[in-house]
């Protein structure tokens, strides 16, 4: 007999290495003043690609953390269907990663914290779950929320308080 209590407790035990993971390669992102989301895609239990948003090192708009992620997963495994694959990603993908996240056909998305902004798995916009696409991705978040929400709070107010640092220096040279 199957104990649902306990085969929760191993999936939320998995779903947290996993999403450790994620947070590592994020730290990385923010350690190059990127927008710290970092991704990794598993396969029976095996990370087969990761990423880190680059958008700014790369001059690549599309250079998001799951992009990178499962673009080095398609190669890993020589295929551009990442069927039954997860996707952990610590903040929720925007629309242009939930649009790749159905054309590669991940089985499942796994993020930390919702962006209420631009979020398309429900939060802003609910992509990933529409009922019009004829590929259906199991959802789970919260996982690590509060440390995800964390860093990218800090990024934010770093890069809040840099540019305004900026401005009051470029006023003080126009005062000269």
């Amino acid at each position: 007999m199957i104990n649902h209590k306990e085969s929760k407790l191993t999936q939320d035990t998995i779903d947290h290495k996993f999403m450790t993971k994620a947070y590592q390669l994020a730290q990385q992102a923010d350690a190059i003043d990127e927008i710290p989301v970092g991704a990794v895609v598993v396969a029976n239990g095996e990370i087969i690609g990761e990423g880190f948003n680059q958008s700014i090192l790369l001059n690549d708009p599309s250079a998001h953390a799951e992009m990178l992620a499962i673009r080095n997963a398609g190669k890993k495994i020589a295929n551009y269907r990442l069927l039954d694959c997860t996707l952990y990603v610590t903040l929720e993908p925007c629309s242009m990663c939930a649009g790749l996240l159905i054309h590669s056909r991940i089985k499942r998305l796994v993020f930390a914290t919702t962006d209420l902004k631009t979020g398309a798995a429900g939060s802003a916009f609910d992509l990933v779950t529409n009922e019009k696409h004829n590929h259906k991705i199991e959802l789970s978040s919260g996982i690590m929320k509060d440390e995800c929400s964390s860093l990218l709070s800090a990024f934010f107010k770093r890069r809040r308080s840099e540019k305004k640092a900026l401005k009051q220096l470029k006023k003080q040279a126009n005062n000269l």
